[in-house]
């Protein structure tokens, strides 16, 4: 049974289906296999409809569609600028704001891809003038937007947090340390190669011009406000914090800026509604998916074989990382984190890793494999926006990937890098 799931989804992905027609097709062999034909598919269809329950899912839409108001607005442009005004005229430091900027608009979307687009779109053509290489300024966007699968909110850290049942206020400040430390190594290797190929700095912003950039910026910083201190101060939980950014980005958008009409708010309700559909037919899919292979106890038979069970806490945590890099390598993250998180739950619960601190690795992870060729979806955003061959795009990749997956190592040896804030808020 194991060996016709999944080569019938290996099969369909090779065919080309997108990756909802394997998921369903594996548990609907699954099933008949399982349960001796046809009778049981109302179990497979409740665990669907189970898998997209949680009340915790509907922060996903809601911080999707606050992204993508502020991407047709002002928000992201006057984020993006305040930090070109304080860090431009450094060397390297288009390159830098850049990094900057995707931490700040992650701090606001959780989207790899929505960051991509936002803060792409400006800052290319910026850099390319200014004379960086085109192929470590699409690298550099391509993977400083992994910042925002770190940074609170993250729709990354929702997912497991609903799969695995942690708490997702938890993960959501475990991301900030490792999210603040690739952004330092990033701005140092912009710095570096920026005066290693004679790039030109820009003009220094007076304090004036500062200022100007500062009062601008005022409304958009309201939205780390909300999720950090909406959520850490005990106002919100994760899924109000989504709602009341939704709330406070039509109000800047409509009311403040008045950049967006009715007419552009329905496109934008209806792109949000496309995407959502997709992830939560993902979504309850996978739950399904997951129903099957442990009934049939497939997540025992494949640990077993790799010996898992004789491994320490760093090997399993090694065992993790590679798995889950080499699977957003070539699938959506989100079928990933739906696919391999109910395989490896039970050894973490058995050797007493903390489960926060595994899933800031499995999202970090997660997030380098999607920027990752030889399919990681970041790259296909990079060259659907920027209409840039795909050589070119994963080009400057290699430098980057490495500095991720340093991270990476540091939080499998030194998990405090993610724990020391959780155990700061939380403390018991």
């Amino acid at each position: 049974m194991t060996l016709a799931i999944f080569g019938t989804m290996t099969v369909l992905l090779l065919l080309g289906f997108p990756m909802m027609i394997p998921l369903i097709a594996g548990s609907l062999i699954g099933f008949v296999a399982l349960f001796g034909g046809f009778g049981q598919l109302d179990t497979m269809v409740q665990q669907i409809l189970a898998g997209i329950r949680p009340a915790s899912l509907i922060a996903v839409p809601m911080f999707i569609f606050a992204a993508d108001i502020m991407t047709r607005g002002q928000s992201a442009t006057r984020l993006i600028d305040l930090v070109m005004a304080f860090v431009g005229h450094f060397k390297g430091g288009l390159a830098i704001a850049t990094a900057g900027a995707c931490t700040m608009f992650g701090a606001v979307s959780g989207s790899t891809q929505a960051t991509v687009v936002a803060v792409g779109g400006p800052l290319r053509p910026r850099m390319l003038k200014s004379g960086y290489n085109d192929s470590f300024v699409l690298a550099l966007i391509v993977n400083a937007s992994d910042i925002a699968f770190l940074i609170p909110p993250s729709i990354g850290m929702i997912i497991y947090g609903v799969v695995s049942g942690t708490s997702i206020s938890e993960l959501f400040i475990a991301g900030i340390g490792p999210g603040l430390l690739i952004l330092l190594l990033f701005s140092i290797y912009s710095h570096v190669y920026a005066r290693r190929n004679g790039v030109p700095v820009e003009p220094k912003s007076t304090w004036a011009e500062r200022g100007t950039a500062l009062r601008r910026a005022l409304w958009p910083l309201g939205f780390p406000v909300i999720i950090i201190g909406g959520i850490y101060g005990g106002f919100f939980s994760p899924t109000e914090a989504a709602a009341a950014c939704v709330l406070y980005a039509l109000f800047l958008e409509m009311a403040v800026f008045r950049e967006m009409s009715l007419k552009q708010l329905y496109a934008t309700a209806k792109s949000t509604g496309l995407i959502t559909a997709v992830v939560f037919i993902l979504v309850g899919a996978g739950a399904a998916f997951s129903y099957v292979i442990s009934f049939a106890q497939i997540p025992q038979q494949v640990l077993a074989g790799i010996g898992i069970d004789q491994m320490g806490q760093y090997g399993v945590l090694f065992t993790i990382s590679i798995a889950f890099f080499v699977g957003c390598m070539f699938v959506d993250p989100i079928v990933v984190i739906l696919i391999l998180v109910p395989i490896f739950a039970p050894v973490v619960a058995d050797i007493g890793l903390d489960p926060v601190l595994v899933g800031t690795i499995i999202t970090l992870q997660v997030a380098i494999g999607s920027a990752t060729p030889p399919f990681g979806c970041d790259i296909f955003t990079a060259i659907a926006v920027f209409k840039r061959p795909y050589s070119e795009v994963v080009r400057g990749t290699p430098p980057f990937i490495l500095m991720l997956l340093s991270v990476a190592v540091a939080l499998i040896f030194f998990p405090q890098i993610a724990l020391f804030l959780r155990d700061m808020a939380f403390a018991k």
